[in-house]
């Protein structure tokens, strides 16, 4: 899979890392040269300088041939506008958003965008484990090393992950639920 990360914070880095171990073609974009350094020293993609909300660096990153775009830069702005041009200018089949904002992401996800917020689901996460007595904890996925065969989604699941730390709902609480707790 072809993948284009905006963002090479501690996310994007860590996003790199994972689809780069796993045998995907992944190309980094961010503003700072020095965020590359987050990059783990096997790291075997690519790195460009520059904004995903610029077609040229976007075209120099690969989009035109992305099959998934991720934006997880720490702008909400930056990602939704960067997400938009990769949708709807590039075509890229799958692009995932990062969104701090709840009422943002909730928005924008109605509108079409795949997002994630990440204060929606560690606040589900703490509630939903304080109030049913588990695990806070979320154990980190640590990807096996890249396979000689093109990796199917199949052969990509971790077994051992919990599936409790998986929220089938994306992160998404009903909208009555979001309003008591979130306001």
């Amino acid at each position: 899979m072809n993948t284009v990360i905006m963002g090479c914070g501690r996310v994007g880095a860590r996003l790199a890392a994972l689809f780069d171990r796993t045998g995907h073609h992944v190309t980094v974009l961010d503003r700072q040269p020095e965020a590359f350094a987050r990059l783990p020293g096997d790291y075997r993609g690519n790195t460009r300088l520059g904004t995903g909300i610029d077609e040229d660096v976007l075209r120099a990153a690969g989009i035109e041939s992305a099959d998934l775009f991720l934006a997880v830069t720490n702008s909400d702005n930056a990602n939704i506008m960067a997400a938009q041009i990769a949708k709807l200018t590039f075509r890229v089949p799958r692009v995932v958003v990062r969104i701090y904002d709840p009422d943002r992401e909730d928005t924008f996800h109605q509108m079409g965008l795949e997002t994630i917020c990440p204060t929606t689901l560690i606040a589900n996460r703490i509630y939903e484990s304080v109030t049913h007595g588990g695990e806070v904890h979320l154990a980190a996925i640590t990807p096996a090393p890249a396979p000689v065969v093109p990796p199917t989604p199949v052969a990509l699941a971790d077994p051992g992950l919990d599936a409790a730390a998986v929220d089938p709902r994306n992160g998404h609480l009903p909208h009555t639920l979001r309003q008591r707790f979130f306001r």
